[in-house]
């Protein structure tokens, strides 16, 4: 009888990632050892088979109590970041090879293609295949979703609303009717999208209710953080151009225009009508008032005030610098009376001018072109 063949098993698969693997997929260059790495961590935190990066040169000095087995650098940071034991992946911009990173090695949970049983549907609905339709969310009559949607928990969707492909609705999101979202727009827990607007027309006793007939429209690749809200417009739609990313606790008021790949940070305030170009850079708790343009690719400052239209891309602060309470007391008092202070050097310049003018003017003897100080010519 023949001899039966001999059964080997295979290795199982090895665990982590290879810096050549990494590399493979996302470009650099491999300085030192090809280690296998678990996971990203902090620079503080790494371990010997974590990797982590330095974006900033502020950053280096922390180098030499960080324990990663490997660091993602600028060519320029290598000699602070080399040690015997330690491999560098060098890369141009650090900061953006580690978002990659974490999107490779961190990829979105695959879908649950089904509709719970608790959801509710309206009438003459269209879903996209592959959707997943999470407990006790419901959707109105006549949306329109496209494929591979994730809808979780308790997520609202009005009448009339048309969502694109692998949109990706949080628990509790709210979509009121009408309003439409692009491809690939993610909006976090407690977002409400398409709200009224804060307008009213005042009749001498009382507020009356301006019903908001618009929409609201975010185009393909849209970010929307929690507890965010972006109103409808009055008339015309609300509209965030595609790229956008929009932080938590943010408010954008009906009608307001927001170019593509703008990036708006927590707390931000933006009022109605405002129109914000394409690139600009909006810092958390900053306030925007209405019916304003802002240049394409503008960045305004943390906590600033924006009263007037921006037309010239550039950086822009608008924060009085934090002081002891005592110091501002001071700084307060000195600004009020600005005014005044400038009043009294225009004087003081005024009288300095006049004194001028009076020292230079010639003497008479000095036409008539005699000794002006009692000496012959």
């Amino acid at each position: 009888m023949p001899k039966a063949p001999e059964v080997f098993e295979s290795p199982p698969p090895e665990p982590g990632h290879r810096l050549s693997q990494l590399i493979a997929r996302l470009g650099g260059t491999l300085q030192g050892e090809d280690r296998l790495i678990q996971r990203v961590a902090a620079l503080e935190d790494a371990r010997a088979d974590e990797i982590s990066f330095v974006a900033h040169a502020r950053y280096t000095k922390r180098l030499d109590e960080c324990r990663a087995g490997a660091l993602i650098v600028k060519p320029e940071f290598i000699p602070a970041a080399e040690q015997a034991d330690r491999s560098l992946i060098v890369t141009p911009d650090p900061y953006l090879y580690f978002a990659l990173l974490q999107q490779m090695l961190h990829p979105p949970q695959p879908l649950c293609a089904d509709r719970h049983p608790s959801a509710v549907i309206g009438e003459n609905p269209t879903i996209g295949i592959g959707t997943e339709i999470g407990p006790m969310v419901c959707i109105g009559d006549r949306v329109r979703i496209g494929a591979r949607c994730r809808l979780m928990a308790g997520v609202v969707i009005g009448d009339d609303v048309i969502i694109g492909d692998d949109v990706v609705l949080y628990p509790r999101v709210t979509i009121y009717a009408g309003c439409v979202l692009g491809h690939r727009v993610r909006i976090h827990s407690g977002a409400i999208i398409g709200a009224d607007g804060f307008g009213m027309a005042w009749d001498g006793q009382r507020w009356q209710r301006i019903p908001h007939t618009g929409g609201v429209v975010l185009h393909d690749d849209v970010d929307i953080g929690a507890n965010t809200t972006i109103d409808r417009g009055a008339l015309a739609d609300t509209v965030i151009e595609s790229g956008v990313h929009i932080d938590n606790l943010v408010q954008i008021a009906h009608n307001v225009h927001i170019g593509a790949h703008t990036a708006i940070a927590a707390c931000a305030g933006v009022a109605g009508s405002a129109r914000i170009g394409a690139r600009c850079r909006i810092g958390g708790a900053a306030v925007i008032v209405g019916h304003l343009e802002i240049a394409e690719g503008t960045i305004i400052s943390p906590g600033s005030l924006v009263p007037n239209s921006l037309r010239e891309p550039g950086r822009y602060t608008g924060l009085y610098p934090l002081l002891p309470h005592r110091e501002w007391q001071t700084s307060a008092v000195y600004t009020r009376q600005l005014g005044r202070l400038v009043d009294r050097i225009r004087e003081i310049e005024c009288a300095f001018e006049v004194l001028a003018a009076g020292l230079a003017k010639p003497t008479a003897r000095e036409l008539e072109g005699g000794p002006t100080n009692g000496m012959p010519h």
